[in-house]
């Protein structure tokens, strides 16, 4: 989707449809969540399929929707490309799993993921961003979001344990359970490309927990470790870990390339705002930040209300399908100065980029260490960076990303 909103016209809510894959790939529904956010905090959406579903679009009331699992649980499904359909892993995958059990498992498996516990990684992961970056300081084409897709595997696979014959695939399996229209990934109908990744990548973490016991032994992996996780009194089970192995697999393929991308592309737009991180380096991790805010990767969440609940000037049915729209709450006028303008030099930022509540990121760190890094990179290598092609978005409601975006980078002097 475009990042930056368009002129909009007026917009007709009786008449939108925020299940419109054309509204993400060629369109902009910024102009329509801030209508949203005036005119109708809780928007009430029936599909064509009589499926039908609420929205919140600001500020609060995402935080509300994802903070509070007394009201609005996750064990019902949390990714929109399910709804309609009851999560089969309710209550064994973390992501669809509600405390107190979810807290028991996320505090066993982010223990090996804190700020702290990834900081040695660093030297590594900047191993492997200038190892990315190499190609593209030959001054030809270079199709950053393409590429960027297999960058988390190249940082995070040591991490996981993952060996780099398995990288490609993986990456390929993972973009398909998270844009299963796109015609880049899809395999047959959205269904089908979603059953077969899904399937692929349990079947892969299965297999590899097999290859593990027999071994015996412990490499030091994040997914190693999972063997060893506890929920209350009793270890997890195989299926269990198979699942959670398939959850970290998607949280570290999914959101990172497409800040990358999505990043790149608003300095491209605004020369002065690469120039001011050039001439101040300390402006990084700021940048890293707007970044995160502005292309809000992970575009949506769902959930499903607990009972009849009052939100957004509305109610919502006990079962109701909730989506919070993160992209729209990191829009909102209420939180941000001026939401609609890139700038670095932000100071308050309290973005949801990484969702909020009880399901924040348990990747979040390893995620803002890997961004800094590449942008460190970046414009210590890069003088300038120039489209060579019109950027190409992903047909997705879920993930707000880009499939190519050809550049050509002018490679800085050294003093």
């Amino acid at each position: 989707m475009r990042l930056t909103p368009g002129a909009g016209g007026d917009v007709d809510l009786d008449r939108v449809d925020l299940f419109d894959l054309d509204l993400y790939t060629s369109g902009d529904p910024h102009p329509i969540w801030d209508v949203m956010r005036v005119k109708a905090p809780l928007h009430h959406q029936f599909l064509p399929d009589g499926r039908e579903f609420w929205s919140v679009t600001r500020y609060d009331d995402v935080c509300r929707v994802l903070g509070d699992h007394r009201e609005f649980t996750s064990e019902r499904g949390t990714v929109v490309t399910h709804l309609g359909e009851d999560d089969v892993a309710a209550g064994k995958l973390m992501t669809s799993t509600d405390p107190p059990r979810h807290t028991q498992v996320r505090r066993a498996i982010g223990a090996k993921l804190t700020a702290r516990a990834v900081a040695p990684w660093e030297d590594r992961i900047r191993q492997s961003i200038v190892r990315f970056l190499e190609p593209a300081l030959d001054g030809g084409t270079f199709d950053l979001a393409e590429k960027a897709h297999r960058l988390p595997m190249m940082v995070a696979g040591p991490l996981l344990g993952i060996p780099e014959r398995d990288w490609d695939e993986l990456v390929q399996l993972t973009a398909m359970v998270t844009a299963p229209s796109d015609p880049h990934f899809q395999h047959g109908s959205q269904a089908a490309t979603l059953a077969i990744s899904h399937h692929e990548l349990v079947t892969y973490v299965t297999e590899w927990v097999k290859q593990r016991r027999s071994a015996g032994g412990e490499d030091g992996s994040l997914l190693d470790h999972l063997m060893s996780v506890r929920a209350g009194d009793a270890p997890l089970t195989d299926e269990e870990i198979a699942l959670d192995g398939y959850s970290i697999l998607l949280g570290a393929n999914v959101t990172t390339p497409h800040t990358v991308s999505g990043t790149v592309l608003a300095l491209i737009e605004r020369p002065e705002q690469f120039e001011k991180a050039q001439a101040d380096p300390s402006l990084v991790p700021s940048l890293a930040e707007e970044g995160l805010r502005w292309t809000s990767a992970a575009c949506n969440f769902m959930r499903y209300a607990v009972a009849d609940t009052e939100i957004g000037g509305g109610t919502v049915p006990a079962g109701g399908a909730v989506v919070a729209w993160i992209g729209s709450a990191n829009r909102d006028e209420s939180q941000f100065t001026d939401p609609h303008r890139f700038d670095i030099t932000r100071r308050e930022n309290r973005h949801v980029a990484f969702g909020f509540g009880p399901h924040y990121c348990i990747g979040g760190p390893l995620a803002r260490l890997t961004l800094r890094v590449f942008f460190e990179e970046l414009l210590q290598r890069f003088a300038s960076i120039e489209l060579a092609g019109e950027p190409q978005h992903l047909r997705s409601f879920f993930i707000a990303g880009m499939t190519h975006l050809p550049i050509v980078a002018q490679k800085r002097k050294t003093p």
